[in-house]
């Protein structure tokens, strides 16, 4: 294997657990997510009055904010019948670090999903087919890897890995909120583990799909 295949075949490796993670996020942020948890039976009741509608109003409003390209007025100009507005500042400016976060994903995202659909096309063209395959199963394994530990910490311990996820994406204590604020009133810690469930599983079956997939074709290509 000379030293061009095997630099892109270590990209390939480092580049398939962040699409696969990043894919099972991107499907997680869309409507029919929020229509799911809040119609569930066990999903925790608003002790401050949401029904499950007002839920998905508001919800559906501010998800739709994390991927478009207005400002944080979108939500700012958001108001209850009373007048009252929907966030207060400090849930405005941690919305607005979560959109950015977001976009950021997006933004890599795209660009990632390119470089995966070129580099299969090049090793097509160029004769490395069977190469590219066994990167994309080693990735496929790397991820299983890596979901392993999150879903393992998700079921002994969800609140450090919470936790743990803010510190690192957060700045300071910016994502702490009292319990009859509007964000944790429509985003309870049921949903949020739920969500590291979901993207689990999802980044899982995507794992497995490539690991023995890919594994396969290598083989049948030589």
């Amino acid at each position: 294997m000379n030293k061009n295949i095997r630099f892109f075949s270590i990209l390939i490796n480092i580049a398939v657990p962040v699409f696969l993670i990043m894919t099972s996020i991107r499907i997680l942020i869309n409507p029919f997510y929020l229509d799911y948890e809040y119609n569930l039976p066990s999903f925790p009741a608003d002790e401050f009055g949401f029904s499950t509608q007002d839920r998905l109003h508001w919800g559906k409003l501010s998800l739709e904010y994390l991927t478009n390209s207005a400002g944080p007025e979108f939500l700012g100009d958001l108001k209850f019948d009373d007048g009252q507005p929907i966030y207060d500042e400090r849930e405005l400016s941690h919305m607005l670090d979560v959109k950015n976060l977001v976009q950021l994903m997006i933004k890599i995202w795209i660009p990632l999903t390119v470089f995966l659909l070129i580099a299969g096309v090049l090793a097509w063209r160029t004769g490395w087919l069977s190469q590219f395959w066994k990167a994309v199963s080693r990735g496929g394994w790397l991820t299983l890897g890596l979901i392993g530990l999150i879903l393992a910490g998700v079921v002994l311990n969800f609140d450090a890995l919470f936790t743990g996820f803010h510190l690192i994406f957060f700045t300071g204590d910016t994502w702490l909120f009292f319990s009859d604020d509007t964000l944790i009133r429509l985003f309870p810690e049921k949903l949020w583990s739920d969500a590291f469930i979901f993207t689990g599983v999802f980044t899982l079956a995507g794992a497995v799909i490539c690991a023995f997939t890919g594994a396969r074709l290598s083989q049948k290509i030589k």
